[in-house]
């Protein structure tokens, strides 16, 4: 063996993963080694394969005196500059494309200025507490807005299928440096849980402060100070002015108030077809048992997933339907925005250990649902988007308890007369779901859900429940950026970022996006500079 450490590729059946004495025993062999400390040994990536009865994982693994340095961590936030006095910049939003971005512009050596109109982490606890179970919503402190976004609470997934976005291990490795596990630089599918993120978030925010960044919490923007088609900063509702020449835009996907604003002040944005539904939860155990086999999970095995998809035959032309947000081990959570309106989202824990999974089950919007809202030019997604959330509200006025139907009982056009237990704290209210959505889309789904039963055998069960809506997948709104600037195509230092602007689905993308857009930020004020 040569100085420092060896790789190779390793494949092993799951059962034995658990076992330290049986997967040694495999390094050794697969090495053609009689021994080796297992301090030598280190495991750099691990997926598990269930395509099969016998179950394994493919590993990629570092053996020799150097192995546990193959997959070190570099990024250090003690490395950051000090920014206190550089040349400022707005980062609108403080989810993941906003941090992101905002450490970022720390490296490039500006000051970021982050506003968000939600309260810190902290404090909005208490505001999700109130949501659950007193059926308050507060417009500015929800599952959707504060600190971290609305990705704070949620599973917490950094999957991206896109690869070429940007550097994924840099994310990840931000992610270790604030608290996250290093076994997300390991899994294949990496996630970090609600109940880790948190903290994870708060100390996000320490290391902008400590280098010379700035946070405004509970700070909402009112309009863009815009001169000769240039960003010159923002007034906040408050009354005050926060003066800058670039503002990054990354307020997520549910703040209508900002899309509003930007068709207000004739600032270009389109329509943008996203997908809606509802949440499905089944039994863990039921989902363990299709995806497993009926082996059981074990202690070797996580909390099973699936990712499922079918191109459905309605009146008005083949929609897709597919799962969405699959959270193992999960609950599902209200995440409304403001009062009158129904949504839900699903959530997980790190160790995914509730009894429930629960998944987003959509089908594709496009121009042909939102064509009643033409009036509203490109708002007019978001409007029909609305429209449905208000009609869920509907079913049981002024509270938060879902509209909800058994599974079998919707594909049979039966409303429910009981539901089992599910993890929606607020509560359910029987109700024929296939009505608030336009007959082809509840067709659509309804279809969907049959061929998922035949690709996962015990999927269409009326052990499980469907609850409504599931209807923030992606922004409804889309704002046009310039593909080497990154600004606005007529504003000069707009910089539209993330899942609100309609340029990631998820955390890794956002933060991806965040980080693509402060470097452009960069080689930008350095040319406006140059001019």
């Amino acid at each position: 063996m040569k100085t420092g450490f060896d790789v190779f590729d390793l494949t092993i059946d799951a059962e034995n993963m658990a076992s330290d004495t049986l997967f040694r025993e495999a390094v050794l062999q697969k090495a053609g080694l009689p021994d080796l400390p297992s301090n030598q040994i280190f495991v750099l990536k691990k997926s598990l394969d269930a395509r099969s009865r016998q179950l394994k994982f493919h590993l990629k693994v570092a053996i020799g005196p150097e192995a546990a340095e193959a997959n070190a961590c570099a990024f250090s936030p003690d490395r950051l500059p000090e920014v206190s006095n550089a040349t400022p910049v707005l980062v609108a939003g403080a989810g993941p494309a906003g941090l992101f971005a905002a450490l970022e512009l720390i490296q490039l050596g500006l000051k970021p200025i982050v506003i968000e109109r939600g309260k810190d982490v902290r404090a909005r606890r208490r505001d999700l507490a109130d949501l659950n179970k007193a059926d308050k919503v507060n417009a500015d402190s929800n599952y959707c807005f504060g600190e971290g976004g609305a990705g704070t609470y949620s599973d917490g997934k950094l999957y991206t299928r896109s690869n070429k976005r940007g550097d994924i291990r840099q994310v990840l490795e931000i992610f270790v440096a604030h608290g996250a596990s290093e076994e997300i630089l390991i899994e294949a599918h990496p996630h970090i849980g609600t109940n880790k993120l948190p903290p994870l978030v708060a100390s996000l925010r320490e290391t902008i402060l400590q280098h010379g960044g700035q946070i405004l919490f509970e700070t909402r923007i009112e309009s863009l100070v815009i001169k000769n088609k240039k960003i010159k900063g923002v007034k906040t509702a408050g009354g005050d002015t926060v003066d800058a020449n670039a503002l990054i835009l990354a307020t997520g996907h549910s703040a209508r108030d900002i899309f509003e604003m930007l068709h207000r002040q004739d600032v270009a944005i389109e329509a943008k077809p996203f997908a809606l539904g509802f949440r499905v939860e089944h039994p863990q155990a039921l989902i363990d048992d299709i995806q497993y086999k009926g082996r059981g999970r074990g202690d070797w095995l996580p909390a099973a997933s699936y990712s499922l998809v079918h191109q459905a035959p309605t009146r008005q032309g083949v929609k897709g339907v597919f799962s969405f947000c699959m959270c193992p081990g999960g609950f599902i959570v209200p995440s409304m925005t403001q009062e009158g309106e129904l949504v839900v989202n699903g959530m997980s824990p790190s160790r995914r250990n509730s009894r429930f999974a629960n998944s987003g089950i959509v089908v594709a919007v496009d121009e042909k649902e939102f064509q009643p809202y033409a009036k509203e030019g490109p708002l007019a997604a978001m409007h029909f988007q609305a429209a449905i959330e208000r009609k869920a509200a509907s079913f049981l006025p002024g509270k938060l308890a879902a509209p909800a139907q058994r599974l079998d009982d919707f594909v049979k056009g039966r409303v429910s007369d009981s539901f089992p237990d599910c993890s929606y704290q607020p509560g359910l209210v029987a109700a024929p779901l296939a009505d608030i959505l336009p007959a082809h889309m509840s067709e659509a789904l309804r279809l969907g859900f049959i061929d998922f039963g035949k690709k996962m055998r015990g999927f269409l069960t009326n052990e499980a429940v469907l609850v409504g809506m599931e209807s923030r997948t992606s922004s409804p709104v889309k704002i046009p950026r310039d593909r080497e600037t990154g600004m606005h195509p007529e504003i000069t230092g707009l910089f539209p970022c993330g899942e609100g602007a309609g340029y990631a689905g998820g955390i890794m993308s956002a933060a991806l996006d965040g980080i693509a857009i402060a470097r452009m930020v960069s080689v930008q004020m350095k040319e406006m500079k140059v001019q």
